[in-house]
């Protein structure tokens, strides 16, 4: 007979992390329980409106009829077997991605920096190949976030994040501003690849200048480097389009994805058009868990339900319905800032009182994040509605009339 334990309370909860986890998170005060939607649930049921999406994760929401069926019939059947052998749906997935995105072929890993790291490895053997051991620089963006293992890490250009852990990888330039002089000066027959975010997000929520993503492909095609597209917070629908390079009518020779792609299941990829097709061989990379059929299963009828329901179309309308009623309440509120973004991926310049006002957001029932500690980063489901919409801005609007009173 199955033992039922109580569960935990969250001072249960707290004191075990406090004593066991390494402390790597500032957590909020809110235990989650459930989602359902948009909405997530706490553990005394109180309903919170999902503005974050679990850092852009959960774009179908929580409990989504046909993720919950997937996830049950898959697990039931097989989760995982070596990649010595075939399964079912890591081949479809691969072929799906190839059709949305243009490009050519798929690996497979765990998360977004694992992608990262595979991206890192295709440019240096792509550089190699082309020009030899000397052929290795890779470049990347102030302000980026590409991820935390030490290789990711390097092209992560954020001082907080690098500053405890150097030395880091070598052969990695730092553009000092995201403008073409600065990139043309950048370039020469020594760069394998340039790593950007077609919208940065950990950053801010800085969309890419045009201008400068036209001179990134001129300059990679003419110095025969690789243009590598970080998709992981801003692809799959996000900008209203399946990726966020589509914004700009240029085309990356390598994208890396995770986050949303299975449902908040543990699933990214790297993916490459032709010209990088044979770059990998047998034993150059690999993964345990990577690609696996509950995951890949998964990821599929992610890719199904965005097309099924019109989700990238709904990012698109949504957002600039948000975006606007974001600069409406700039009239009224003066610590309202730049409000930038593209589709549901939208930032607002909050100065001093971003932190604060997520905080009082969240007192109110809406979740939200804080980047830089001056924007506010809204990064909601994909399934978010206008009503949804609407019910966030108003508690916006009551928590910045609630700080300026207090001023």
């Amino acid at each position: 007979m199955e033992t039922k334990t109580a569960a935990p309370t969250p001072r249960e909860i707290k004191e075990a992390e406090a004593r066991h986890l390494f402390q790597t998170y500032k957590r909020a005060e809110l235990y989650c329980s459930h989602g359902e939607g948009a909405y997530v649930f706490d553990l005394e049921g109180r309903r919170y409106l999902d503005f974050l999406a679990g850092i852009s994760v959960n774009n179908l929401g929580y409990g989504h009829p046909r993720i919950v069926r997937a996830l049950a019939e898959q697990g039931a059947r097989l989760v995982h077997c070596s990649n010595l052998f075939y399964n079912q749906y890591q081949g479809l997935l691969a072929k799906k991605l190839a059709e949305v995105s243009g490009m050519a072929r798929a690996f497979f890993c765990n998360s977004g920096t694992e992608a990262i790291e595979a991206a890192m490895k295709i440019a240096r053997a792509w550089g190699r190949a082309q020009g030899g051991a000397g052929k290795a620089k890779i470049l990347s963006l102030n302000n980026s976030f590409h991820g935390r293992t030490l290789g990711a890490l390097s092209i992560t250009a954020q001082e907080k994040y690098q500053a405890p852990f150097r030395p880091l990888v070598p052969g990695v330039e730092i553009l000092g501003e995201t403008t073409v002089a600065a990139l043309e000066a950048a370039f020469s027959d020594e760069v394998c690849a340039l790593v950007l975010e077609p919208v940065q997000g950990e950053g801010g929520v800085f969309p890419m200048p045009a201008d400068f993503m036209r001179a990134a492909r001129g300059l990679c095609d003419r110095h025969g480097a690789l243009l590598v597209a970080d998709e992981i917070q801003c692809g799959l629908g996000r900008t209203g389009k399946w990726f966020g390079f589509e914004n700009y009518d240029v085309r990356p020779d390598v994208v890396t994805l995770a986050k949303s792609l299975a449902a908040g299941y543990p699933l990214g990829a790297v993916l490459g058009g032709e010209k990088v097709a044979e770059t990998l061989r047998p034993g150059d990379h690999g993964t345990t868990f990577g690609g696996g059929p509950l995951a890949c299963r998964l990821a599929l009828e992610v890719l199904s339900v965005i097309e099924d329901e019109g989700l990238i179309e709904n990012a698109r309308e949504t957002g600039d319905f948000l975006m606007g009623g974001i600069a409406g309440l700039g009239r009224v509120h003066p610590a309202v800032g730049e409000v930038r973004g593209v589709g549901l991926m939208i930032g607002v310049e909050l100065g001093g009182i971003a932190k604060e006002v997520v905080d009082r957001l969240l007192g109110k029932g809406i979740i939200a994040n804080a980047t830089h500690d001056t924007v506010l980063r809204l990064i909601p489901p994909l399934v978010v509605t206008k009503e949804q919409c609407e019910e966030f801005l108003a508690m916006l609007h009551a928590v910045l009339g609630n700080i300026e009173a207090e001023r």
